[in-house]
């Protein structure tokens, strides 16, 4: 083998990663060592975590977003209501209501009335959006989180109070929010804020009555 050829190898092994621990795919898809299509994807962006994937603008698979919820028994989101209400019958349902009350800026409604553009600065990360449909409204206490820690005895009206309740919603990065999927404190915690975060988490816990 000549010195070229060989200098040309040990160039190839010095840039290519020894491990990688999430491949973001062609598609934008982020799989990490549990997804099925870990080690048929070949063709790939390496990160070092989940979240630093997300948080690079890809996805989760179909599969790994209802992985979790999927998994607690009787959890269904209709357990705690059919998506946003409007609580006050203002017009206004309550991913509006949180929009408006969290925005810092301008805000921009469309032709029906809908948030489209304003200022808001995530909980999870202090970067600052513009554009409303970049943001998820993240409930603090994940709703399948709560059911399995008792909101499963609630009523249903109880259950549905819970999941628009404003003081456990926050506008956030829809990829961040994500990676969070259904974790409780031990598993998961945002980039930025966490004390803050925490602090939060436990009150909504005490209102609540949490055990």
């Amino acid at each position: 083998m000549s010195f070229n050829l060989r200098l040309l190898l040990v160039l190839c092994l010095l840039s290519a990663p020894a491990h990688a621990l999430v491949k973001k795919s062609s598609s934008g898809l982020c799989h990490d060592e549990s997804s099925r299509y870990y080690a048929t994807t070949q063709h790939f962006t390496a990160f070092n975590t989940l979240d630093d994937c997300l948080r690079s603008g890809g996805k989760l698979p179909k599969q790994a977003k209802s992985q979790s919820s999927s998994q607690v028994a009787g959890y269904t989101r209709e357990k705690f209501g059919h998506g946003w209400q409007d609580v006050d019958r203002d017009g206004y349902d309550t991913r509006q209501e949180v929009l408006m009350s969290q925005n810092t800026g301008t805000l921009v409604f469309n032709s029906k009335g809908r948030v489209i553009h304003g200022k808001w600065i995530s909980f999870y990360s202090g970067q600052v959006f513009t554009d409303a449909s970049k943001l998820d409204i993240d409930h603090v206490v994940p709703l399948s989180w709560a059911w399995k820690h008792g909101a499963d005895k609630w009523s249903q009206e109880k259950r549905e109070q819970f999941a628009n309740d404003e003081r456990n919603l926050v506008a956030v990065e829809a990829s961040i929010n994500r990676s969070k999927g259904d974790k409780g404190l031990d598993e998961w915690l945002p980039p930025s804020n966490q004390q803050q975060y925490k602090a939060r988490f436990m009150r909504i816990l005490k209102l609540y009555g949490f055990s």
